[in-house]
């Protein structure tokens, strides 16, 4: 969102940014194995980025500003804000949860995406997308959409499982291996989920937006059940599952569960979600190992709750050309994931989940830490 500490980079200074943080890291591999547990502190860290609405960068006006601030504000916003917080935070993973491009305001909608997502490929950092109800409004189809999101540079989105009809596109898992040289070194400690909420209601009787569907909630039990036995029966056996987490856009109906008193952030607009409630927070509850859903969509509501064990996290607006709230800071979710030390000094599975945000103020402020979920203290409650 914008906000009273707006910074412009005008283009020679974005030149020297750009060839700064593009000398940062050697290259990622990729590959869908190529995610790990750091060695040193044990952490694996995502940055989530929801709703940046690029369109054709400078040419694309911000939305919502101060008076102030409209001036030389667009698109290249949103690209300095999303240098100066990969370089505050140095993820091991950066999550785009859709909307990432505004397809009606965008010339060339792969041209968009490349120049969106171009701050993360820079800086050599692995990266994973899903979409929105916008990304595909504009010169490319859905399913175009994603397949060259799936085809960047250092990407590791998936299309869709092979071999199972499926309905959207980018639902795919991602595995978290444990630190190199330990015990759990080649197992998943750590499980992602990514999911397409869709965009809007194809059935006709039906308003609204859309919805995750029967078929993708069939994968994601079996997927979760597969991770899960291998993590549990395969040796080393492990007692209890490794936690899940899941990212898609649109919030399912449980994210308007919750009163001002019960969740940490704030709400300032009503929840988007669709107008029938197709049953998947039901399922990740019953999936047993997820411990948090991350969604975009509604830009100035940024909150976390937790119902029945899960926490429902909403990110908050990152892109300057999305409607927002003038002098409510844009902002991003960070995620950050701690393993267990064992006596003898070797990390072992997960012991907690942490998140803040990180405002686009002058100070990349950090706000509303807290903790999401504790190994062994987080039962979950009857609904």
């Amino acid at each position: 969102m914008a906000h009273l500490g707006l910074r412009r980079f005008p283009p020679p200074l974005m030149v020297l940014l750009f060839l700064a943080t593009a000398a940062g890291k050697e290259e990622y591999g990729g590959g869908s194995g190529g995610l790990r547990f750091r060695r040193e502190g044990g952490t694996f860290k995502v940055l989530q980025v929801a709703d940046m609405h690029f369109g054709d960068g400078r040419s694309t006006p911000c939305e919502d500003v101060l008076p102030a601030q409209q001036r030389g504000c667009s698109d290249l916003n949103t690209t300095a804000f999303l240098y100066r917080v990969l370089r505050a935070e140095d993820p091991d993973l950066v999550v785009f949860t859709g909307d990432n491009i505004y397809g009606a305001d965008s010339s060339d909608a792969a041209k968009s995406m490349d120049a969106a997502i171009a701050p993360a490929i820079a800086m050599k950092l692995p990266w994973a997308a899903v979409l929105g109800n916008h990304d595909q409004e504009g010169t490319l189809s859905r399913e175009s959409v994603m397949r060259h999101l799936v085809g960047m540079k250092n990407s590791l989105s998936g299309l869709n499982p092979e071999g199972i009809k499926i309905d959207g596109y980018g639902n795919y898992n991602l595995e978290v291996g444990g630190v190199e040289g330990t015990l759990l070194a080649n197992k998943s400690v750590l499980n992602l989920y990514f999911l397409d909420s869709g965009d809007y209601s194809t059935v006709w009787w039906i308003p609204g937006y859309g919805w995750i569907k029967a078929s993708q909630q069939a994968w994601f039990r079996q997927t979760s059940s597969d991770l899960q036995k291998r993590y549990t029966t395969e040796e080393p056996t492990q007692k209890e599952p490794a936690p899940g987490l899941v990212y898609f856009h649109i919030p399912v109906p449980e994210f308007g569960s919750f009163t001002a008193s019960s969740f940490t952030g704030v709400k300032q607009e009503g929840i988007s979600s669709p107008s029938i409630n197709s049953g998947f927070f039901t399922t990740m509850l019953e999936s047993g190992d997820v411990k948090a859903a991350f969604i975009g969509h509604d830009h100035i509501n940024d909150f976390c709750g937790k119902l029945s064990g899960i926490q429902l996290c909403y990110d908050g607006g990152f892109g300057y050309h999305a409607y927002g709230k003038a002098g409510w800071s844009w902002r991003a979710r960070v995620v950050s994931v701690q393993l267990e030390k064992a006596e003898s000094g070797e990390w072992r599975g997960v012991k907690s989940i942490k998140t803040w945000k990180r405002l686009d103020d002058q100070h990349l402020t950090t706000i509303d830490s807290e903790v999401l979920w504790n190994r062994g203290s987080n039962e979950p409650q009857p609904i």
